[in-house]
This record gives structure tokens, sequence and C-alpha cells, in this order.
């Protein structure tokens, strides 16, 4: 399209604001541009996966040739255009002067550095600056202090529930569905040998992302996690709603079953039952409520082999958890972003960006996340994270790490699930209590122990699970603020009835394994 010289508005789209329903493109108007722009500002503020990079800027592309082909004028600056530029600010001002715009508008960012940067934003005085609402989560902005308050914990069950009972979501009137809120009890299944083999393979795509990769070569791009030229992700509305029609059909049937479950045995199952829409949910290439309300017709129209402990589950973790998360994180930040309750200072170690540790667990949990920029919930919780927590790793760190490497990972979804749920660095805002575990629970949901270099059921030796001693290390360690804690006061007990020689050696194992986690 050849673009005019002058334009009444200018439009930003960001690269998570790929929403094609927006009231935006309601109307195709000759005096408005769309901006769609590859920034080197966002490759630079944290180290990202590379593939997590490429997903964005495909999608982001495509976006772009879809509201072109529609009639919409759209400028679509790579990295190659916007290298001259270090910041956005910078950039649409550029625009704004080149094109001699008299309105700039732009969606309400999600994160609180481009909230800030945009609210910031001078141009000359005669521009008239508008924001207005990405039309995306269902919780209004508007409405989140009426649901959250600044650092104090807000259960996530009750607002689950109120969201469930507003949205009329697995309701019978005023009573859930099933006469049960919540199924979580049954959704903490270990995956036998048996049901190893029918785990459906990921549905992947084909995107050659070759130019993409060549441009963050070319501008010396820092990033990590397994190069390809071929993308498995998908990248437009088609796509996505195709992973929702498979998930719905292949997985949504075991997925609460299994939705805690982890394996290594098969690399082509490396997704088990998951959908793998978290990307283009936060993307906005899809909307939550139509996941939702196509997730759940597909419950209604088959009970006969879903239960509705599967499709709870699903509701739970987008209904519930997406917005929740996204609560606490407005209600709290900036100062969110600097807590540090447990006082963690330990560098991360270097096997999270190589994946080589003998621990197995890590090993694998870490590799499937280089290979893939993908993980699962309980991967991230009770592997990686617990194995961050029990350590004392840097919380900014972990951070830094889980929001380089997921390609569902942007701010205000990371952080609170980070900081807040898997590393206690609030002090309880998100989770009542840390999630911390030694290596029984990850052998009583997953395989990784088998044909480990430690044994999970040794505490002292020399090839102890390392999750054990520094299990106990670390509620020792914080004994005086958990132990009146009524979810893990039984811990201390337990630790209290073990016989002092055996506490001593305990103690001197993760303390050697703090000292060469490296080595681990």
């Amino acid at each position: 399209m050849v673009l005019n010289k002058q334009y009444k508005r200018l439009r930003l789209v960001l690269g998570d604001q790929l929403n094609a329903s927006h009231s935006w493109f309601k109307q195709k108007d000759k005096d408005t541009l769309y901006i769609i722009a590859e920034l080197h500002q966002e490759t630079l503020y944290v180290k990202h996966h590379c593939q997590k990079i490429c997903a964005f800027f495909a999608a982001m592309q495509s976006f772009a040739k879809a509201l072109e082909k529609a009639g919409h004028h759209i400028l679509y600056l790579d990295l190659d255009d916007t290298v001259g530029y270090k910041s956005l600010p910078q950039l649409l001002k550029h625009l704004a002067t080149n094109y001699k715009i008299s309105e700039f508008e732009y969606q309400q960012p999600d994160e609180y550095r481009l909230l800030t940067q945009l609210a910031e934003l001078k141009l000359d005085k005669q521009i008239t600056i508008r924001m207005c609402d990405s039309e995306h989560f269902l919780l209004p902005f508007s409405e989140i202090k009426d649901y959250f308050k600044k650092d104090k914990h807000h259960k996530m069950e009750f607002f689950y529930r109120k969201m469930r009972q507003r949205f009329t979501i697995l309701m019978d009137e005023d009573q859930p569905l099933g006469g049960q809120w919540n199924y979580d009890a049954q959704n903490r299944n270990k995956l036998k040998q048996n049901h190893i083999e029918d785990i459906p393979s990921p549905l992947t795509f084909n995107h050659d992302v070759s130019p993409i990769m060549d441009r963050l070569r070319r501008h010396k791009v820092p990033f990590f996690g397994s190069e390809t030229n071929t993308l498995i992700w998908p990248v437009n509305r088609k796509q996505a709603l195709k992973l929702l029609d498979y998930f719905c059909t292949c997985c949504l049937p075991k997925f609460g079953t299994f939705q805690d479950a982890m394996t290594c045995q098969s690399k082509h199952q490396w997704s088990l039952y998951h959908s793998r829409l978290s990307f283009v949910i936060n993307a906005k290439i899809l909307h939550p409520m139509q996941v939702l309300e196509k997730a759940v017709d597909h419950y209604y129209r088959h009970q006969q082999t879903i239960s509705i402990a599967q499709i709870e589950g699903f509701v739970r973790q987008i209904l519930g958890w997406r917005e929740y998360i996204r609560g606490v994180y407005w209600a709290n930040m900036p100062a969110y972003a600097g807590k540090n309750h447990l006082n963690a200072k330990r560098a991360l170690p270097k096997y999270f960006w190589t994946g080589n540790t003998k621990m197995r667990c890590m090993q694998s949990a870490i590799q499937q996340s280089l290979d893939y920029s993908y993980a699962h919930h309980i991967q991230r919780l009770m592997v990686t994270g617990n194995f961050c927590l029990l350590t004392g790793i840097d919380p900014k760190a972990v951070d830094d790490w889980y929001l380089g490497v997921y390609i569902d990972a942007i701010e205000w979804v990371e952080m609170p699930n980070t900081r807040g749920m898997s590393q206690f660095a609030d002090g309880g805002i998100v989770a009542t209590k840390p999630y911390t575990a030694g290596g029984n629970y990850i052998h009583k949901m997953s395989d990784y122990c088998q044909h480990c270099h430690y044994k999970v059921k040794e505490k002292v030796n020399d090839n102890a699970c390392p999750f054990n001693s520094l299990y106990w290390h670390f509620m020792i360690q914080h004994r005086k603020q958990f132990e009146k804690n009524p979810r893990i006061g039984m811990v201390y007990r337990n630790w209290d009835k073990q016989a002092q020689e055996q506490q001593q050696a305990t103690i001197q194992r993760a303390r050697w394994c703090l000292k060469n986690i490296e080595k681990l």
C-alpha cells in the first residue's frame, strides 16, 4: 500500500495487541495510519529466547498483512527500519512529525514499563494524545481496585467464584455446575506408562522465520535458546483457532486429570494435554472469552467423554488465575518489581542457560524450555521455581530468566507468578505459603527421578537428591517466619522428631549443595 504523506491520526499497535476484533478496526479510515514496529528496546530490556522474539515478530507481521488486506493503512517497521531509534517515544515523535498528524492514539499497555513510557510521551502541543482500552481482559481495568488492594493477599478461589457468577460460566443458576466450585483434588494424577503412550503429539505449525533470525544476528540482538529457522507456534487467528479446536478435541478429555503431571519419556509429546494457547491469548490474537466459550461448549456437547473436572480445571486457569494475576500486578506496581521478602541474593546457576546439570528434573524442564520456549505451570513452579526458592536465587534474576525464556511471558503475567507464587518474594500477596518441596513431590508427579544421577530417596549421601536437603535447609532457615503458618506447621514437628545426627547431616549436605551449586 502506498502511504499518504499526511494523516490526521496515528495509532500504535504493540506486539501483544494483535486483536482484530478491536473497535479500532470496525471501520476503514484513509486518514488513520496504524504503526506496528519491531522495536530494539523490546529486544533489549531482558535477554529473550530467540523463538519468543520470532513468534512475536512473525505474529506482528501476519497481523499487519491482515489489516492491510482489510483496507487499513499500515506502516510496518522491522529492526532495519527502527535501528536509529533508541526508544519507542523517539520513534513516535519522528512519525508524528513526518506524517503531520493531529491525533495520536494507543491502547493501554499491559506492562507498567510501557504504560509509563507512553503516559510520559511528549508530542507537539497541537497533537491530541488519547489512550484507549485494549478490549481484551474480562475484568475491566477500572474495576481492579474493587477486587485488589496493594500489599494485601486476596484469595484466588473467592475471586474465581465471583468471575464464574459474573459471566455465568459452568453455573447451574446461582450454584456451580456439578455442585463444586473447584475440582483441583482430581487434577493431580501422575502419568503411568500406559497413559504416556496415549498422549497426543502437539499440533505444530511450520513458519520460515529465517529472515527474522537474520535480522536478530545482523543487529546483534542478544538471545538464547535453541535456534531454528522454523517456528512451530501459531502466529495468526486462523492457526490459533485450529489449535483451540485441537485442544478441545484431543486434549481436553484428559486435561484436568493430568494437568500437574510431568514426563520426559517422550520428546514427541512434550506438551502433554496442555492447550499451549497462552501465547496467542497473551498476544490478543484470541480473546479469553472466545476460548472459554469454545471449550465450555465442547464440554456440554461431549459430557459422555469429558468430565467436569477437565473443563473446570481449564476454566480456572483462564477465568480465575489469569485475571487474578493481572489484578495483583496492577494493584501492586511499581513497588512489586523490587520485592525480595526472603532476602535472596544467590546468582542464577549457569545451567539455566544450557541445561547441563545432573539433576534430571532440572535438566528436563530447562532443556524443554530452551528447545521450545515452553514448559507447563508445574514444571515452572515445582521444578525450576522450587529449586530457585530453595537455593535463594535473587528474584530479579529469576524474573529475568522466566520473562526471557517463555514464549507467553509478558511482565504482567510473569512477575506475579514468579516473584509471587514461585519465589514468595512478595511476602504472601499471591501465595499464603512458600511452594517448596523435596524430591518426593517431583517423584510423585513425574518420571524424572528414573535414571537420575541422584537418588530421590536419599537425603545426606553424596548421591542424595539435592532437593531433599535443600528443602529442609530452607525450612529451618526461615523457621521463625513459617512455623506458625497453619498450612506448614507440621513440617517443623516432623523435623523435631528426627535425630540430631540426622538433622546435622541433612544441613551439612544442603550447605555442600549450595556451595557447589554450579556442579549439581
